[in-house]
């Protein structure tokens, strides 16, 4: 404060004795060679404390500040401005030196929360997608980029819409703010959420995909195991007393032909019976699968012989091997129950809308698969989403167990699987119906 006033009074002097000069000019007249030479010297000390007391307390502070505002500028958090003895002007460097300590705390705790924001939405199962405020993806982790099976250059900045697939077309269908679970054609059952959340003012929309496949699929199997064992050990202890006792009175009515008849169309009822409960208990029933290291190519040309007779004259069945030697680790005996399950629905599809058909099986190297075409009635887009549900068929009297018990196959062997049918095109004049098999890997 002292130096203030030391500064003031030496400008005020200084400007008296500009003002004096100017006014009264005789009085310099006056002065001798050394008076003059002495005061000149005075006035040139002076303007010179008076110049270093401008740059220390007003072009000093100025030139801090500038400083400080070149390392926000350049978002330099980690530098720091240096005291110069001047009160105000260490006063000034104190408080911005201070505001770029809380800066940069603030931004290194809000980049480890970003981190571990980003680092859990990248590890989650759950499959996240944030839009921005058009609609367009922002982030998607690899869970949803796995469900939609493409990759994040591929979606990055693009809407939905932009995408075919069950997935993604599910995803758009879902209304904003509201949750749905929803059944796709390869078996697989996932919620979709649509809910946002608000940033700088405005709601911002992101997706959550869960797969409820797995914990839907064992409630389902546990569900139905429990009532076919209990169904399967009824009835046949049911028949098995009631075939004792028709046999009985057969060997009783022996002379009574039309009795003896009626008694073993009553049998045969029975047994029909028995072998339809049995059937439902056998997919209960599905052996653990055994791999071994199998050529699809060798193995599905052994197989076409007995495929080729459970399709019938009427169907023309084709094969195409892979282009070049496919090994994979599979159960022979319940790939060639798939096979067969699959071979009958396509010929069963074929004949309910035709006199004859094609089915073709078709094996590839790329993304290892099988597929098994037809071109017969088709799968309609309603019936498609509940192909693998339990005790589900398209068919007049269909038990709805075969696709469940192929289903239930695939997943052992951790394949994925789809089954679904192509309009019609200038190629195919019939809706081509596709089954196909991936193995991992």
């Amino acid at each position: 404060m002292r130096a203030h006033w030391i500064f003031t009074i030496l400008f005020v002097w200084l400007a008296a004795a500009g003002l004096l000069v100017i006014i009264m000019p005789d009085i310099v007249s006056r002065l001798t060679p050394g008076e003059l030479r002495m005061a000149m010297a005075v006035c040139a000390a002076g303007a010179l404390l008076l110049l270093w007391g401008v740059y220390v307390y007003l072009l000093r502070p100025i030139s801090i500040v500038n400083n400080g505002m070149d390392l926000l500028r350049g978002q330099d958090f980690a530098s720091r401005l240096r005291p110069v003895g001047q009160r105000d002007a260490d006063g000034i460097v104190e408080i911005f030196n201070t505001m770029l300590d809380r800066i940069k705390e603030e931004r290194l705790r809000n980049r480890e929360q970003n981190s571990f924001l980003q680092l859990l939405i990248q590890a989650s199962p759950l499959g996240i997608m944030i839009l921005d405020f058009d609609g367009r993806i922002t982030l998607a982790n690899p869970a949803i980029l796995s469900m939609l099976e493409i990759d994040f250059d591929m979606v990055k900045g693009r809407s939905l819409a932009d995408f075919g697939g069950e997935m993604a077309v599910a995803i758009a269908e879902t209304r904003q703010g509201t949750t749905r679970t929803v059944r796709f054609s390869d078996t697989n059952i996932v919620r979709i959420s649509r809910l946002d959340f608000l940033e700088s003012g405005f709601r911002r929309p992101y997706v959550i995909v869960e797969s409820l496949t797995k914990d839907v699929m064992k409630a389902e199997r546990e569900a139905y195991g429990k009532v076919i064992r209990l169904m399967a050990h009824e009835v046949n202890n049911t028949v098995g007393g009631v075939n004792s006792i028709l046999e009985t009175l057969g060997a009783i009515m022996e002379d009574e032909p039309d009795l003896t008849e009626a008694i073993e169309s009553c049998r045969d009822r029975c047994m029909s019976l028995s072998e339809f409960i049995t059937s439902y208990a056998d997919v209960v029933r599905i052996p653990p699968v055994r791999l071994v290291s199998v050529d699809l190519n060798e193995r599905m040309e052994g197989m076409l012989p007995f495929l080729d007779g459970i399709a019938g004259p009427s169907v023309r069945l084709t094969f195409v091997r892979a282009g070049k030697e496919l090994i994979q680790k599979v159960d022979p005996v319940l790939l060639e129950r798939v096979m067969v399950n699959i071979v009958k629905n396509s010929k069963e599809s074929i004949g309910a809308a035709y006199d004859e058909g094609e089915i073709c099986i078709r094996l590839s190297n790329e993304a290892p698969h099988i597929e098994i075409t037809d071109n017969g009635r088709g799968i309609s887009s309603e019936a498609s989403q509940n192909l693998f549900a339990p005790f589900f068929s398209t068919k007049r009297g269909g038990q709805g167990i075969g696709l469940m018990m192929v289903a239930d196959i695939m997943r052992q062997h951790g394949c994925r699987f789809s089954l679904r049918t192509d309009a019609p095109d200038g190629k195919n004049p019939r809706p081509l119906t596709r089954f196909r098999i991936t193995f991992p890997g």
